[in-house]
């Protein structure tokens, strides 16, 4: 349908109200309300996420109402037993969350779902425990996690606590497709407490979940004293991540004061990103200020963390690849000597993230295994395994700055990950050393890793389409070398790829040269971009800062040339 036809439908429904229509009359720009109502915004492989606003491609009350009755359908199939289980939802501190995730309550309760709300916002990797807690069929996240302001997003779960795979994706997708505005069922919020149809998640759950946090603990001879600056990002991090290094022993936590209370707009920070250090201005101004020995951030809905560690007078910021191999190095090494570690333990990976982190672990007898990009993906083995037995999950990542550790938790965890960051920290301190000291101690024992992640941000209609030609022109006409340097390897994944188990299918195409270096290009699933990682080893910095630069210089000139 024409985008036209649909911002006219929306502005003759009767069930599209007039502020709406208002917003919609004033926009003077037609790319404007193209980019508004060219698509549906698309229910991707764990739910939405775009922009706020009015419009059939936007993130507003009708996109949530009609994707909850989508969701709710889908639970209704598969029984009265599931729609007893219920429905449990979080959200972060973004504009719109609280209206959004009251919406979706309502939907369910029209429908005679069980919905479970927290009474505040609450981190992401809470909702995964609560998932598991509480024993509900499903959950959902209102979060766009760490997109600019404008952006907001819901996140589907299913009863093992992990967002939905392809295969429930697709049954929802099945189920939204066929609904109207009208076929939405709803109950008036308050109506829905009163009917016993809308809850309040229990404290008890929140207990329980700070206290398996606490129990993942390892070493407790470590320095204490660490002096860290912990920002929140204004988002949902503060009281879970303060509360757990409270209660571990840690007394010299600092807050940065203008990013700690919940902030929508993001004031002092715009793209509150912690992957990117720009993130970190002004906490790195109170680390300075105190002679930290460690910054922290969290992105918004406190499921992925960074760090900036002290060396000598200033501030090294540690990617996510170097970090994961730092955990691991930790959290395997130390359990190993201490004879915790399982024997059929396992790490897990995405196919983006470095492979330093499986290199250190490669004589502990650990099992390692890679999936697909995302921590659905991840955490769908050690949802496999609980059936099955074969391992037991230990430790997942990825190189965008998110990890879990231990499988009460079935996503990304910046909650215990931050407490595993500090604990770690001040092992470290204790011999004299900082985590930057110790991440060159691991460059002199196992080569010198390098990587850099590039993504070309393309906006709107043309963006998307000009992604696709790019990744079109690099199938077409494959690289062959870089440089001096032959690929001797090139794997598409568009029609799966077989592994330990045929781990999916998905656009990305992977190339590995003579030399041991390799680089992925693929378009992002939530963002309008699309990325170049890059991974180099060398026997020097110098080696390696060297092939890092010649592979980056190629391939993007190979992109950039595609209009």
């Amino acid at each position: 349908m024409d985008y036209k036809k649909r911002l006219q439908e929306w502005l003759d429904h009767p069930l599209i109200d007039k502020e709406t229509k208002e917003e919609l009359r004033a926009i003077e720009d037609e790319k404007e309300l193209e980019d508004r109502f060219y698509l549906f915004l698309e229910f991707g492989k764990a739910g939405l996420r775009g922009k706020l606003g009015a419009g059939t491609n936007r993130m507003n009350p009708y996109v949530i109402g009609k994707t909850t009755q989508g969701l709710a359908n889908t639970i209704k199939k598969y029984g009265k037993e599931a729609m007893e289980k219920g429905v449990v939802i979080a959200r972060d501190v973004r504009i719109m969350s609280k209206e959004f995730s009251e919406i979706a309550a309502s939907v369910f309760a029209g429908n005679g779902i069980r919905t479970y709300l927290f009474d505040d916002i609450r981190p992401t990797p809470m909702l995964s425990y609560a998932v598991r807690d509480i024993g509900t069929i499903s959950g959902i996240v209102i979060t766009a996690s760490h997109n600019p302001r404008e952006y907001n997003g819901y996140k589907v779960y299913w009863e093992k606590g992990s967002q939905i795979l392809e295969d429930k994706a697709e049954e929802i997708v099945k189920e939204i497709d066929q609904l109207s505005l009208e076929d939405v069922k709803t109950m008036d919020f308050q109506e829905g407490k009163n009917q016993g149809l809308i809850l309040t998640v229990p404290q008890e759950v929140e207990e329980r979940y700070y206290a398996k946090t606490l129990d993942m603990k390892i070493h407790d001879d470590i320095d204490k004293d660490i002096m860290v600056i912990y920002t929140p990002l204004n988002g949902t991090g503060n009281l879970p991540v303060r509360k757990v290094l409270k209660d571990r022993g840690f007394e010299n936590i600092f807050v940065v004061p203008e990013q700690e209370c919940p902030d929508g707009t993001f004031a002092t920070v715009g793209y509150p990103n912690p992957e990117d250090p720009k993130a970190f201005e002004y906490a790195l101004k109170y680390g300075k200020e105190k002679n930290a020995d460690l910054i922290l951030a969290t992105d918004p809905d406190c499921d992925r963390v960074a760090a900036m560690s002290k060396n000598g007078d200033g501030y090294i910021f540690i990617n996510g690849n170097q970090m994961g191999a730092l955990l691991i190095d930790y959290i395997i090494h130390s359990r190993e000597e201490m004879g915790t570690l399982p024997e059929k333990g396992a790490i897990v990976k995405s196919v983006v993230t470095g492979n330093m982190g499986f290199d250190i672990v490669k004589d502990t007898g650990i099992h390692t295994f890679q999936t697909l990009t995302g921590f659905k993906n991840i955490c769908a083995l050690p949802n496999f395994w609980d059936d099955t037995d074969e391992f037991q999950f230990v430790f997942g990542y990825e190189e965008s700055i998110g990890y879990v550790y231990g499988d009460y938790v079935r996503d990304k965890d910046a909650v215990v990950t931050s407490m595993m960051i500090v604990e770690m920290a001040g092992y470290y301190k204790k011999q004299g050393k900082s985590l930057y000291d110790v991440l060159e101690e691991l460059y002199k024992k196992h080569g010198y890793y390098g990587e850099d992640l590039t993504s070309l941000v393309l906006d709107g209609k043309e963006g998307s389409e000009r992604i696709l030609r790019m990744m079109n022109e690099i199938r077409n006409k494959p690289f062959k070398e870089i440089g001096d340097c032959k690929v001797i390897e090139v794997i598409d994944f568009k029609d799966g790829y077989q592994e330990y188990y045929n781990i999916g299918a998905t656009n990305l195409l992977r190339y590995t040269l003579e030399d041991e270096s390799w680089f992925c290009i693929r378009p992002s699933g939530t963002e309008p971009k699309i990325k170049l990682y890059i991974y180099v080893k060398g026997k020097s910095p110098e080696e390696r800062d060297d092939k890092l630069s010649k592979i980056k210089t190629i391939v993007l000139e190979r992109l950039e040339d595609v209009k």
